[in-house]
């Protein structure tokens, strides 16, 4: 693959980003047409189109954006803390700890607000049992360390949806499955993201010391201890908030970063921190619309394109740093 320097790729990305969300908002089931939506979106359009566009489309295509964008900057804070190109919040259990925790505050009647914190805590409760069962381990016991956690997880939301009155059920069960249509603060989404990237790009070079690992570190004259735990929180916080807004979506916090790292040819995470965002949001903007045009006029979960998109990607990834180990 060629490498392109990152002042003529982060352009190309931006300006594929902005594509992906106009394919977003123009096209869909309903049979408006581009030039209905067009329309709408400059505030000429007529009622119909004008309601499905406002109400319908554009939320949705804002949380898209906005909860790839957070699951690639969680993939990218991930893979520096393990050091580890196949670290991702769905494989390694935070996403699904996350969902239990949602879960379990959607049975208990918690608010929003409150959500936000049963979700954070299952994040990051997963997270430090991943931590603590592979310290000191290889890439592969890494791994299935974050695979059997994911599966413990998945067993725990199905005794949680057992659990759930008739009411509950089918909403939990499409969320569970990654649901757009759920996410329910757009606007705030956006503003995570917003600032999770600042941060991220302003903590680079912590981040390249985590990834470079515990010699040049030292060599650096930096302690990766102190980062550490904050880059995990980061993580969690970020993992928990996508969660809650859109359900376990897989694969998009793998993907991003590593193609980001592919058309980079490293991992300075300067670079790699904006071109993973951006790319992570296109890509579940691009799926979400998938997931409303394959099955017109049913809707298909988007976590659900995600997987059968990523699966197969993550398990090419695998055998490739097999074959290379």
């Amino acid at each position: 693959m060629r490498i392109v320097p990152a002042r003529g790729l982060l352009p190309g990305l931006l300006l594929l980003a902005v594509l992906a969300f106009l394919a977003s908002l123009l096209a869909g089931p309903a049979g408006l047409g581009a030039a209905r939506t067009l329309a709408a979106l400059l505030g000429h359009g007529d009622a119909v189109a004008s309601q499905i566009l406002h109400s319908l489309r554009l939320p949705r295509s804002l949380s898209a954006f906005a909860v790839g964008s957070q699951l690639a900057l969680a993939g990218v804070l991930l893979q520096a803390l393990f050091r580890n190109p196949l670290a991702d919040p769905y494989v390694m259990g935070v996403s699904g700890g996350a969902s239990v925790g949602a879960l379990a505050g959607m049975l208990l009647g918690l608010p929003l607000a409150g959500l936000q914190w049963s979700a954070t805590g299952g994040a990051l409760a997963a997270g430090a049992a991943v931590m603590f069962l592979a310290a000191g381990r290889d890439t592969l016991r890494l791994l299935l360390t974050g695979v059997v956690l994911a599966s413990a997880c998945g067993a725990l939301a199905t005794v949680l949806l057992a659990l759930a009155d008739e009411g509950q059920l089918r909403g939990m069960v499409f969320w569970l499955a990654g649901d757009l249509g759920w996410a329910p603060r757009p606007a705030l989404d956006l503003l995570v993201s917003a600032v999770a990237l600042v941060l991220a790009w302003a903590a680079a070079r912590p981040l390249d010391v985590l990834a470079a690992g515990e010699l040049r570190s030292a060599s650096l004259g930096v302690d990766p201890r102190r980062a550490r735990p904050w880059v995990f929180v980061a993580a969690a916080l970020l993992a928990a908030n996508a969660v809650l807004a859109a359900g376990p979506i897989g694969f998009i916090g793998l993907l991003a970063p590593h193609l980001a790292r592919l058309a980079l040819g490293g991992s300075a995470h300067r670079a790699v921190v904006p071109a993973a965002a951006l790319l992570g949001g296109t890509l579940l903007c691009l799926a979400d619309l998938a997931s409303r045009l394959l099955a017109a006029p049913r809707q298909l979960p988007v976590g659900a394109v995600t997987a059968l998109l990523g699966a197969p990607v993550f398990l090419a990834l695998l055998r490739g740093r097999r074959g290379a180990g």
